[in-house]
């Protein structure tokens, strides 16, 4: 993907229809976390909301730009040393060229992200 090259994988990746499942798996030796924070990692919030981005962008098969984020919750810590599988779930409606998306973002039963934006192709 292209988040800092190496930041994240896709270990699965499902479509049907509007609806995409997404298991990443974080590198948690990104230099990102040298800095975010030292002795104590913290998966950046602008980073989860690029991956959703890029997973957008892998569903619509073109780019994308965000236009709005309508709610963001950050509702949890993703600590790559301690969870770095997560689990993200989007939710696509496309219309004129917008791609509303309605995501959530987890690791094992604990929600760490709720998303809802609208990206415009590009």
């Amino acid at each position: 993907m292209s988040l800092f090259h190496d930041f994240y994988s896709i270990a699965a990746f499902a479509a049907d229809g509007p609806k995409v499942s997404a298991s990443i798996s974080i590198n948690k030796t990104h230099p990102v976390f040298k800095g975010h924070f030292p002795n104590n990692p913290v998966t950046p919030g602008v980073c989860m909301m690029q991956i959703i981005k890029e997973l957008a962008e892998k569903w619509a098969e073109c780019s994308l730009v965000l236009k709005k984020a309508r709610n963001v919750k950050f509702m949890a810590i993703i600590n790559p040393d301690n969870h770095p599988n997560i689990q993200v779930e989007l939710d696509v409606e496309e219309e004129d060229g917008l791609l509303s998306v309605r995501s959530t973002t987890s690791f094992e039963d604990t929600m760490a992200l709720k998303f809802s934006g609208v990206f415009q192709k590009v």
